[in-house]
């Protein structure tokens, strides 16, 4: 069975857990009554309720005595009310913290605008230090885990909800995109997908669109963007990235500043407040991130729109 990203990161934390026992994990309450690892290891599992700046204070200490805290809560809670302890913690002083960040971009639903974290990269771009992880399925939720269990690099790791994912063709383990087995050396458009929903849709898209490229991104950071800038910059005429986010401060504005002569373009939520419930679908469609709005949005690049049908 297929398991969403949150389920494939507990479980694939314990496995890890099994044999590191330096990994500890942090829960800001919406671990559930039976979190694997707190079954397995519950002298390692520490629920803190809902103190999530005092998860990543905690967190810093357990990585200064030599653990490798791996903390996970709503992501606009981590994002935005612990913004500055991650400053400090994990950009000014590179604590070995790893952040999984459930609940991103508008998953949430019916839990409304104070659950939903369309923000968050933007924040986390802003801190030096942070490798910045999107993944899509089940399988790349597992690599990314056990890479950031490896790794000294503080880490920020977004992930959804309940949703789940056929997993992309497998990378090797130095490479951090995907790109299409039937690549086009001239297509006319390039779609560079973050995240789950923005990937999938790309996917659909492609499967219309044969002659346009994909690319999928797995982590995001100024790192990652710029060890894939040339991959990225050659893939299309024009760029288009999807993502589940703002545009002010998500990797399409950043990858448009790292590319200043390349027509890059941002598809994304519109600027409404997502203030009314419903599933995630439901709270996509109010914000117009739908194939429908994306084809219209691509269309007005093509015939030179300055305003792309935004704001839409």
């Amino acid at each position: 069975m297929t398991l969403s990203g949150r389920d494939a990161y507990k479980d694939e934390l314990t496995r890890l857990a099994q044999t590191d026992t330096q990994i500890v994990a942090l829960e800001a309450d919406l671990g559930g009554k039976k979190h694997p690892f707190e079954q397995q290891f519950p002298d390692r599992f520490f629920n803190l309720g809902i103190a999530e700046m005092t998860a990543v204070d905690l967190s810093a200490g357990l990585a200064e005595g030599g653990f490798t805290p791996f903390f996970s809560t709503f992501a606009p809670f981590v994002a935005l009310r612990c913004a500055e302890h991650i400053k400090l913690a994990l950009g000014y002083m590179r604590k070995n913290i790893k952040i999984v960040s459930c609940y991103g971009g508008v998953s949430g639903g019916w839990f409304g605008t104070t659950h939903h974290a369309l923000e968050d990269i933007g924040v986390m771009q802003t801190f030096e230090n942070i490798r910045i992880a999107c993944p899509h399925g089940e399988e790349e939720t597992r690599r990314v885990i056990r890479e950031a269990a490896a790794s000294p690099e503080p880490y920020y790791i977004r992930l959804s909800r309940n949703d789940t994912f056929d997993s992309l063709p497998s990378l090797a383990e130095d490479d951090e995109l995907i790109v299409d087995r039937n690549w086009n050396e001239d297509a006319p458009i390039a779609l560079v997908s973050v995240g789950e929903q923005a990937t999938e849709m790309a996917i659909r898209i492609k499967r219309q669109q044969p002659e346009w490229n994909h690319v999928h991104l797995c982590y995001v950071d100024k790192q990652a963007l710029i060890t894939n800038l040339q991959r990225i910059e050659q893939s299309g005429q024009q760029i288009v990235v999807l993502e589940e986010h703002r545009r002010a401060g998500g990797v399409g504005s950043y990858l448009s500043l790292l590319l200043p002569h390349k027509q890059i373009y941002a598809f994304t939520p519109n600027e409404r407040w997502p203030k009314y419930g419903g599933s995630h679908q439901d709270v996509l469609d109010y914000l117009g991130f739908t194939e429908e709005r994306l084809y219209t949005f691509i269309h007005d690049i093509r015939k030179g729109s300055l305003l792309c049908s935004y704001p839409y």
